[in-house]
This record gives C-alpha cells, sequence and structure tokens, in this order.
C-alpha cells in the first residue's frame, strides 16, 4: 500500500556495476548490459531528508542488487544495507521509500524486483573526498568511486541532459570498484562503470 504522508530526501548518490562503461542500462533499461547478469549497487549518503516527522538527515543506505542481462525484463533480486545509526522509525521511513511505497522514483523502480531480500542492519562508513567516494560495510562490503578526468584534464567527465527516474541532472562520469561478500551477494567489480550525481526527490 502506497504511504500518502508527504516526504523530501537529499544528498549523494554514487554506483559501481559488473558492465564496461558507461553501463547500457543507464541509458535505457531496454538495453542489453554487457555481461549475462548485471550485479552491482547504488550508495546513497543523505544530506537532508524527511518523511512526516522523521528526519533522515546524514544516514546511508546502500541497494545491492543482481538482474538479467536486459534489466527491463525484471526478475531483480535486490537487498538493503541500512546504517546502524538509523533509529527504528528512521529505517520504517527508508524502507517505505527505497521500496516504492512512498511514491517518488522507487515505486517505478520496485516494479522490476521480484526478489526483495531481509533488510540488513549494519555498520557503515562514508567518505567523500571530491573526485572519489567510499563506502565500508566492515567484512561485508566496499566501494570505491573515482571521476574521470575531461578532456581539459581538470574538471571531470559527465553526463547530462539524461532522463533517470534516481540521478540528478548531472551525472560525473567514473570508475569503480566494489567487493561484496554476503551471503546472497558475492562479487568483485574492478575499474568498471560507475557515477556519481546529487539527488532529490519527493513524494
Amino acid at each position: 500500500m502506497r504511504s500518502n504522508m508527504n516526504w523530501h530526501i537529499k544528498g549523494l548518490l554514487f554506483e559501481n556495476c559488473s558492465c564496461q562503461l558507461i553501463c547500457p542500462a543507464h541509458i535505457s533499461f531496454k538495453n542489453v548490459c554487457n555481461h549475462d547478469r548485471c550485479r552491482g549497487h547504488w550508495a546513497f549518503h543523505i544530506d537532508e531528508g524527511r518523511v512526516a516527522d522523521v528526519m533522515l538527515d546524514s544516514l546511508n543506505i546502500v541497494v545491492v542488487f543482481d538482474s538479467p542481462v536486459q534489466m527491463y525484463s525484471g526478475n531483480w533480486t535486490q537487498v538493503f544495507f541500512m546504517d546502524e545509526r538509523a533509529t527504528e522509525p528512521q529505517r520504517d521511513a527508508l524502507e517505505m521509500i527505497f521500496s516504492g511505497k512512498a511514491g517518488g522514483p522507487w515505486e517505478t523502480l520496485a516494479k522490476f524486483v521480484s526478489n526483495q531480500l531481509t533488510t540488513r542492519i549494519v555498520p557503515m562508513e562514508f567518505e567523500d573526498a571530491g573526485k572519489t567516494k567510499r563506502l565500508l560495510i566492515p567484512d561485508v562490503f566496499e566501494t570505491t568511486v573515482s571521476a574521470i578526468r575531461g578532456s581539459d584534464g581538470d574538471k571531470h567527465a559527465v553526463l547530462s541532459n539524461l532522463h533517470n527516474v534516481i540521478h540528478g541532472p548531472e551525472h560525473v562520469l567514473a570508475h569503480g570498484k566494489t567487493r561484496c561478500t554476503d551471503s546472497d551477494f558475492n562479487f568483485v567489480l574492478q575499474k568498471t562503470h560507475g557515477l556519481y550525481s546529487k539527488f532529490s526527490w519527493t513524494g
């Protein structure tokens, strides 16, 4: 059931998947990915967020996924790794948003998920070092995305004016590396597709 509570959330989103840069599905879910499965994550650091009277500022959440070669065909398996600093009301609010029950962009993405696994509540270490973003879940998950330098040698390379339901208007191209050793997700990515952007959603 969709929630009728007003909410907003904004912050940093960074991703890494098993495709070569740029992941074809980032342009359109109807495109075919580079391998028989697309495995990866979306990681979020919330700068500011609120669901009714529940504040979400400074929390982190990671969505790890495994999809068929064409993401549009659905049948994704997905799990949420949620910041252990979140209180029970904050966890409920994040579950509502990222499951799509609160509307917004995740209501669209939820239609592709057929196997939503039990949420993991874990310690997280987040670092934003400008052109490099990093998130660590000790003994389970570690990811780093690093911006690709643009042609001028200073600014980073970007995608803009591209429709995407969760990213902001400017997507910074990056190389990513991830190691995930969860009981249901076990993969290693090295210098594969990465992006980051500032996101802002409402519902």
